[in-house]
């Protein structure tokens, strides 16, 4: 099993989230990294950041208890999540080098670190 240490950061390197992810192999692509780590965080229930709900899902959320609010969908935001790197809204770092295409190898190493990097658009541009 290989365990990988994911952070979230901020363009200027500063880490605000880390933990851990496990894979049965040391072999991923950028894909199953996005659907293991986005799985992970509708399970653990954490501050939404790659995870977004639709419009629908969040009015339907806001109106109920959290008692009576249904499931995150998170097959469907795992598509979210790998059309959002798709697009640039984030950035995946594996040991400094930037993932390209959710299709990428990566090798997972026992000091490995992912770092996932949300991009913010500039104002006017």
């Amino acid at each position: 099993m290989a365990t990988l240490t994911v952070r979230d950061e901020t363009v200027s390197g500063e880490v605000f989230e880390a933990f851990t992810l496990h894979f049965p192999n040391a072999t991923i692509t950028v894909r199953q990294l996005i659907r293991e780590r986005v799985h992970q965080e509708v399970l653990l229930h954490t501050r939404q950041r790659l995870v977004v709900p639709t419009a629908l899902e969040a009015s339907l959320n806001s109106a109920r208890q959290a008692t009576e609010q249904p499931p995150v969908d998170w097959r469907k935001q795992v598509d979210i999540a790998c059309q959002a790197f798709e697009r640039n809204g984030f950035v995946i770092l594996l040991d400094e080098h930037q993932a390209e295409h959710l299709d990428d190898i990566l090798t997972i190493r026992h000091d490995s670190v992912a770092s996932f990097i949300k991009l913010t658009p500039l104002v006017g541009g």
